[in-house]
């Protein structure tokens, strides 16, 4: 399958997490205290920033099973086994969220 497929699904899944995580609240509040001068006090522009910090850690946390694997498998690159390891642990990350997902949906 194309890695193509993979980094599209963890960028879904990543995305699906900022926007719908039962973790937003906390998030904005972290994000009001950070970003608020410099997002000009825009309570929009905290929310998506919140939502971006969320989809971003998503991503990283869900990565971390990959990069271990690379690393006991001795490997240069990512192979389609990592690339999985990293969708599927990106998956399990959004399970929280996909409830309310599936009840407004994109």
């Amino acid at each position: 399958m194309d890695r193509t497929f993979y980094f599209v699904g963890i960028a879904f899944f990543g995305m699906v997490n900022g926007l719908f995580s039962p973790l937003k609240p906390v998030a904005y509040v972290f994000s009001t205290a950070l970003m608020a001068e410099p997002l000009f006090g825009s309570q929009a522009a905290i929310f998506y920033f919140a939502s971006l910090m969320l989809s971003t850690a998503t991503v990283i946390l869900g990565g971390i099973p990959a990069a271990l694997y690379e690393r006991i498998t001795s490997k240069d690159d990512s192979t389609t086994a990592s690339l999985f390891i990293w969708l599927a642990a990106t998956a399990l990350l959004t399970l929280p969220a996909v409830g309310t997902f599936l009840q407004f949906g994109l």
